[in-house]
């Protein structure tokens, strides 16, 4: 009887693997995740040897050396994208790699300008390391032109982010969306929060120098009385472990987070359209039918589509592509750019900022923060602050 490969989980790393001719493919950390992976590469040909010389075979040996050297979240960063890219070209060998294969990949989703890039900088990074280890002669990717990541210009004072939560029915979602507005942390902090760093008599969680970024410091987020509500809250439901979870009970990962955040812009989309009274027109589905797949699979069996179906299927894909594009993309960082925005407009000294975000360089708020030279209201107020 042959043998039909499952996923398995090792406990000393903390991944999902599943072995397919005798090569062992890291499915990542997450369950759901990893059998979602699994089911799309049990849909292709089985008959594949993955070699250093393929494309899959570079990835995977760049994913363990950074799950050994880079932190989790650095790990599930890269693995993200690439395993993405990797279900795109399965059987692509290095050497034939070129700029136009990563363009081509990238344009198939829906993405923001700066997230467009991360998908570049995932794999130039990994073929850079490849070139460094000796795996790879020659960069066939060391031309290719990384796209510019977009100013952080979006930013929501509070009557924008009370709205926001409106478009949030979900208590869980809404936590992180108040603490990361109400502290500044950074998504990953607000991710790997547990109980144990919690210090409640000081209203403040503490990541110790190992956990934090750079790990030259401890890290420290101090809690405004709301966000320390919701910290005490949190700790009633979870006697240990990750502070934040989602409604079923489990730690929240970046896909879940990023899930969220494309729903909320998707009940944006929709009820800016019906204020607008904004529909696909007949001419637009019909033009679209013919872009969709003419076939579905039920039960395991494939059935041809009916003209109302796929026609039912082009105006929901339209309405969604039209919902997308006229509200903004909101995102955990978009919510602590916005906290320093609206601490520096009210007048805390950028020093403190840069100390409450957590930065190691004050001068990154210069950088980042710039667009507020452009404010006449504010530069007017500091300049009176200053005249005294």
């Amino acid at each position: 009887m042959p043998h039909f490969p499952k996923p398995f989980f090792k406990k000393a790393r903390g991944l999902w693997y599943v072995e397919i001719n005798r090569q062992q493919v890291n499915l990542g950390p997450d369950r759901e995740a990893a059998f979602r992976q699994y089911h799309q590469l049990m849909m292709q040909p089985t008959e594949r040897v993955v070699t250093t010389e393929m494309l899959p075979g570079i990835v995977d040996a760049f994913l363990e050396w950074v799950h050994k050297n880079r932190a989790a979240d650095t790990y599930e960063w890269y693995r993200y994208r690439l395993q993405r890219l990797v279900l795109k070209y399965p059987d692509m060998k290095i050497q034939l790699l070129r700029p136009y294969h990563i363009e081509q990949w990238v344009d198939e989703f829906v993405l923001a300008q700066t997230t467009r890039r991360n998908y570049f900088r995932s794999i130039t990074a990994c073929l850079r390391w490849a070139l460094k280890q000796g795996y790879i002669d020659k960069n066939p990717l060391a031309a290719i032109a990384v796209p510019s990541a977009e100013r952080r210009d979006v930013y929501l004072v509070q009557e924008e982010f009370e709205r926001l939560l409106t478009f949030v029915p979900d208590p869980a979602s809404a936590e992180l969306m108040e603490i990361t507005y109400l502290t500044g942390c950074r998504p990953q902090e607000l991710l790997r929060a547990t109980v144990e760093h919690v210090d409640l008599a000081n209203a403040r969680w503490v990541f110790p120098q190992a956990e934090a970024k750079g790990k030259a410091a401890p890290r420290i987020i101090y809690l405004p009385a709301r966000a320390l509500e919701i910290t005490r809250q949190r700790m009633e439901s979870v006697s240990n472990g990750r502070l934040f979870r989602n409604s079923r009970g489990r730690p929240w990962t970046p896909d879940a987070v990023n899930c969220v955040f494309d729903r909320v812009q998707m009940r944006m989309g929709l009820a800016k359209m019906k204020e607008q009274g904004t529909i696909p027109t007949e001419s637009e589905v019909s033009e679209f039918v013919p872009e969709l797949k003419p076939t579905c699979i039920r039960k395991g069996v494939e059935f041809q589509k009916t003209t109302a179906e796929l026609k039912h299927e082009a105006r929901k894909k339209l309405k969604s592509r039209l919902a997308r594009t006229i509200v903004p993309h909101y995102s955990l960082y978009v919510l602590r750019h916005s906290w320093a925005t609206n601490a520096l407009r009210r007048g805390v000294d950028p020093l403190t900022v840069a100390i409450l975000m957590g930065h190691k360089d004050p001068s990154t708020l210069a950088r980042v923060y710039q667009h507020l030279s452009h404010s006449p209201d504010h530069m007017r107020d500091q300049a009176n602050r200053a005249a005294g």
